[in-house]
């Protein structure tokens, strides 16, 4: 008997230049979403994340619609062979085309929530003042018992639970670099600052939150075709209100993506497919769920490969 399936959507951190591309050449759906993104931000995404150049990209008010632009054209291809989740999630930006995808909110909704997401970000904390680190080699339990030591030396807290042996830091710069220190004492493999412009999901985020919070107020969220597992709690929601507030709380706290995995696989999933550009989602679920399969649905190759397993598994 078969499993369930979860569609996965990656965040920032998974863009680079001539994303989408190929998809875009092959499916007339796919080059309609890319000209759907182009008039709703009223400038031209689509090259974008074709052509560059590089250094506009990785800005993140670009970079939060870009990546969710290429998520859901290839979502739409999928949707056109008859592919369809049980579960949705979303690695932090990633929540946005989750919900996309459930039929929460529409694109042209979330390009413009989270094109100024990204803004809100990048603006809530002066260049420099803050940062980011991957601890590599420690549980996510240690790494948060020395951010607690190193908050004597500011904010700093951990961001994002990837994997069992991989958490990433936030907060300010000073306190970041102190707990930076005290993991590699403490036996980390390796500790990694991160080319961010900003500290994301911690409480500098604040003013983000807020304003945030005022722009999805303002926004319809229908109750979803599929239930979403949140970042902020690794619980299953339903109801388009408790989607919203989850968005809401997800910018100031760390992504729980450990527990959203193990959360599925608990729930009967047995296949994970990261629709959008990048595999690192793949890499993390085989970290926490050895044995489920994992399909990386980065550009054309990958959607005909996924095709090929999962509608011969049907017939």
């Amino acid at each position: 008997m078969m499993g369930k399936v979860a569609f996965i959507f990656p965040g920032q951190g998974s863009q680079y230049t001539g994303m989408g591309k190929d998809v875009h050449a092959a499916f007339a759906c796919a080059r309609e979403t890319f000209a759907e993104a182009d008039r709703a931000l009223a400038f031209p995404l689509s090259e974008l994340c074709f052509q560059g150049p590089d250094e506009d990209l990785k800005l993140t008010h670009n970079t939060q619609p870009a990546i969710l632009t290429v998520s859901i054209a290839t979502l739409r291809v999928l949707e056109e062979k008859g592919l369809h989740p049980d579960y949705v999630a979303g690695h932090s930006l990633g929540e946005y085309s989750a919900l996309v995808c459930a039929k929460a909110i529409t694109m042209e909704q979330a390009l413009r929530v989270v094109r100024d997401r990204g803004r809100y970000m990048q603006e809530a904390v002066p260049v420099g003042s803050g940062s980011m680190a991957a601890v590599l080699g420690l549980d996510g339990g240690t790494v948060l018992e020395i951010c607690n030591v190193c908050l004597k030396y500011g904010l700093v807290s951990p961001a994002n639970f990837n994997s069992p042996d991989q958490t990433v830091i936030a907060g300010e710069t000073d306190a970041v670099d102190q707990a930076s220190d005290l993991a590699r004492k403490r036996g980390a493999k390796r500790v990694l600052p991160l080319p961010v412009s900003a500290p994301f999901h911690c409480e500098l985020m604040a003013p983000a939150k807020d304003r945030l919070a005022a722009d999805l107020a303002r926004m319809r969220f229908s109750d979803l075709q599929f239930p979403l597992i949140t970042n902020v709690d690794a619980q299953e929601v339903r109801a388009g209100a408790a989607a919203k507030d989850a968005l809401v709380r997800q910018v100031c706290a760390p992504v729980h993506w450990v527990e959203s995995i193990r959360f599925l696989a608990k729930s009967g999933v047995d296949r994970f497919i990261e629709v959008g550009p990048g595999k690192v989602l793949c890499a993390l679920v085989r970290k926490i769920a050895p044995g489920v399969q994992t399909y990386s649905v980065d550009g054309v190759r990958g959607i005909d490969a996924l095709a090929s397993v999962e509608l011969g598994a049907r017939m």
